[in-house]
């Protein structure tokens, strides 16, 4: 093993200026003669917009012009586009979203002007004094009641505010199952809204260049180039390389700074319309009206088994929110990110799904850390552990016997996709151990004895990642591909720089992608340079979400690094002075087959650019290689979680007292890297099953839970110390045989909380969030 290279737990090399604020994030950007931009957002959740006054606004000192969607309009700007529309079913409806409103507003903190000031404070006054006369209409709130008969219509292109109806599986095949089931169980579950809430809130600062013509877009984006297509080809209508987008440090992502927004098209819009660098910066407050939210379905479902315990049938009936306007991927979330995992780990034969996804008068709702793969996994593993309950069958048990067996990958589901690689059984044996399962019963008595109440809740999840390949991904109505860049360039002096179209947004990737590239040419990983964010510079990438940047962004490097080192092998042979077919490669060096004659990657890469002794007639000087890599098929990352709790039945309080945790990632490029993406991805399904509710009022559409004050997310000490460990199934099919790791602990830890809640309490089911108010209730009921 290369020393720091892949397998190793090496430090971060990002977090020298994260944390001694050396970071370059969009905030940090000032240029001479800038100027600041403050948005003018509607109070209301639904109405018609009648007037936009502003000249009271225009003759505040400092203000430079105020824009509105009559002007959007007059200069043609195209509206803010979706990225999917899900094949397999009836006819989506994409209503418009201009980029700033005009006739309607359908959200509160839907965009109706933009001040342009010359310091913040003169735009902020300038935002207040824009008057606008609305004409209120009722808004629809709740995805429950949004197709009913007399609920308001918030667009006409959608008749019953219906954006599509969708189905996945056999349906005749799935009700034969429940017509011979010897049980069937039954729940109803909320999955809630979230709030994604990323470290640092999102921002735009774009100049243009009137001398070229080119409008550079600085902005807090999970994929640029997305950007820069969806804004140069849908908005401005003008050609790529007229559009550069550079997103640095970006503070947080977690799903809400992939889509591309109505604010980075207008500060671009902006800039160039004024000729002025723009600066703009989200505030807090902003973010929860305006950024995406996640989650928000409302699903039946029924489990089919027979008299052992075996799963036969699954039936899942879900509404599922869009909000107010379709975002990038907002389809794509409760339809083929969901239900093609309505499978679990589990060999159940016949699976049906229908999904009716609906606008409401709410923010827009997108990927969340996650993103349909958590709403799935929740559906399945709390309907198994009721079932285990129900038939009196432990929930160990239930599980194991229903688990894919090692022997049967690739594995194909009935709900479409097909499972590369996994082994269940000893990921579960391995948690259960870690949490000394056996003695549970033990504690639980002890906590009896002192007043509280303990429960035990597992959760057994499956998910996909590396969206991919391109070519099903057009099948299923994705409108981009979805492989990934790689420029990996070996200079002649021995350092390497990376250029790479994934995008990091916290994840370590200057790390681990370093530690790839220093295993594969045996160099220190400090001599290693990642460069990402910047269209100007990397190829054409497609970005960072669903756990994809080591498995589609590493392998791309990977394959360029293979290239290179191919191309090496050419050299040191003429070098050498032996056949290409006798040249060995290991870890940096090249050597002759039953001699001691080597050559290291160093000489022959000053071989390369200093070709004084080179096989020019052969091959052309330099060691600099491109790739793109489009995987051949998701990855499918599995793991067991356990959860325990101990409950005040005085106060309702749910304490997380013990947590295991066992996944299957495949090969792992940096193990310390792994347990920090679990643990943040595991403080995400905790707040989510305890914490964190986003609550619109049903008769005003009004967000109330607005801030921090309203909104709770998880502190460190609502976390005892993670056990967490790994088995390990390699990946067929990827160069790295790596699986994706950013999403599991947000996809499994929410099912075994609520698990371990309902165990405690002796209920059948509660909602997320199993707040004190909500448990003690559950309490004062039973």
């Amino acid at each position: 093993m290369t020393e720091n290279g892949i397998g190793v737990r090496s430090l971060r090399k990002e977090d020298q200026r994260y944390l001694t604020g050396k970071g370059k994030y969009t905030d940090d950007l000032n240029q001479h003669g800038q100027a600041h931009a403050v948005f003018v957002r509607s109070p209301h959740a639904h109405a018609k917009l009648e007037a936009v006054e502003t000249s009271l606004a225009e003759n505040i000192h400092g203000v430079i012009r105020i824009l509105t969607g009559e002007d959007v309009l007059e200069d043609g700007l195209g509206g803010i586009p979706c990225g999917f529309a899900p094949t397999g079913g009836g006819e989506v409806h994409e209503p418009p979203r201009p980029a700033l409103a005009n006739n309607k507003v359908r959200f509160v903190g839907d965009l109706v002007a933009v001040v342009i000031g010359e310091t913040l404070d003169s735009a902020k006054r300038g935002a207040e004094a824009v008057s606008v006369t609305y004409e209120v209409l009722s808004p629809v709130i709740s995805v429950a009641g949004a197709g009913d008969k007399d609920s308001p219509e918030i667009h006409a292109e959608a008749p019953g505010n219906l954006c599509f109806e969708w189905s996945l599986g056999d349906s005749a095949a799935t009700e034969q199952a429940f017509s011979e089931a010897h049980h069937v169980t039954k729940i109803d579950i909320i999955n809630n809204r979230k709030i994604p809430n990323a470290m640092e809130p999102r921002a735009a600062f774009a100049e243009y260049d009137a001398g070229s013509d080119v409008i550079t877009l600085h902005t807090t984006s999970q994929n640029p180039h997305i950007v820069r297509l969806l804004l140069g080809a849908f908005v401005l209508s003008i050609p790529e390389h007229k559009l550069k987008i550079i997103s640095n440090d970006v503070g947080g992502g977690f799903g809400s700074k992939i889509p591309f927004y109505p604010e980075e098209a207008v500060i671009a819009w902006a800039s160039r319309k004024l000729d002025r660098p723009i600066k703009w910066n989200s505030s807090r407050s902003e973010a929860f009206l305006s950024d995406t939210h996640g989650r928000d379905h409302v699903t039946h479902a029924e489990l089919a088994l027979d008299a052992s315990g075996k799963f036969i049938g699954l039936k899942v009936d879900t509404k599922a929110n869009l909000g107010a306007y379709l975002s990038t991927f907002g389809p794509l979330i409760p339809t083929y990110l969901y239900a093609t995992l309505l499978a679990g780990q589990y060999t159940t034969p016949a699976i049906y799904c229908q999904v009716n996804a609906y606008f409401t008068n709410t923010a827009p709702v997108d990927a969340e850390r996650g993103a349909g793969r958590p709403e799935a996994t929740f559906v399945v593993e709390r309907i198994v552990e009721k079932a285990a309950r129900e038939m009196g069958i432990d929930p160990v048990k239930i599980r194991e016997q229903n688990f894919i067996p090692s022997d049967s990958f690739p594995y194909e589901t009935p709900v479409v996709v097909a499972y590369d690689s996994g082994d269940y059984k000893p990921t579960l044996d391995a948690a259960l151990n870690l949490i000394d399962y056996k003695n549970f019963g033990k504690r639980r008595s002890h906590s009896h004895n002192t007043g509280k109440l303990r429960g035990i809740g597992i959760s057994s999840y499956i998910e996909a990642c590396g969206l991919a390949p391109s070519n099903v991904a057009g099948a299923i109505g994705a409108r981009a591909g979805l492989y990934e860049s790689a420029q990996v360039r070996f200079h002649p002096t021995g350092s390497v720089t990376v250029f790479t179209g994934s995008h990091s947004h916290g994840q370590g990737h200057e790390t681990t992608f370093s530690q790839i590239v220093a295993d594969k040419f045996g160099i220190p990983y400090e001599n290693v340079e990642v460069i990402h964010g910047d269209t100007e510079k990397v190829p054409f990438g497609m970005g960072t979400y669903g756990s994809r940047s080591l498995a589609v962004g590493g392998s791309a490097i990977a394959t360029a690094c293979d290239k290179i080192i191919q191309k090496g092998k050419t050299i040191a042979a003429h070098l050498l002075e032996a056949s290409e077919a006798d040249i060995n490669y290991r870890e940096g060096v090249y050597s002759v087959s039953g001699t001691d004659r080597q050559s290291t990657m160093a000489e022959v890469a000053f071989a390369a650019y200093v070709p004084h002794n080179y096989p020019l007639e052969d091959i052309e000087p330099g060691l600099d290689e491109g790739a793109f890599y489009d995987p051949k098929n998701f990855t499918f990352p599995a793991g067991s979680h356990i959860c325990e709790v101990e409950i005040d039945p005085d106060t309702g309080v749910v304490e997380v007292v013990n947590w295991a945790a066992v996944d299957d990632f495949g090969n792992i490029v940096n193990p310390m890297i792994v347990e920090g993406q679990m643990q943040g991805g595991i403080a995400h399904g905790v707040g989510q099953s305890l914490l964190e509710l986003c609550i619109y009022d049903e008769g005003s559409g009004q967000l109330v839970t607005g801030s921090y004050n309203d909104y709770a997310m998880p502190r460190a000490d609502d976390f005892p110390d993670l056990k967490l460990g790994f088995t390990h199934t390699p990946c067929p099919h990827n160069p790295l045989g790596v699986k994706g790791c950013g999403e599991a602990g947000a996809i499994a830890a929410p099912a075994a909380l609520m698990n371990a809640v309902t165990d405690a309490l002796g209920t059948e089911n509660i909602d997320m969030p199993a707040t004190p108010e909500r448990v003690w209730r559950a309490l004062a009921q039973a």
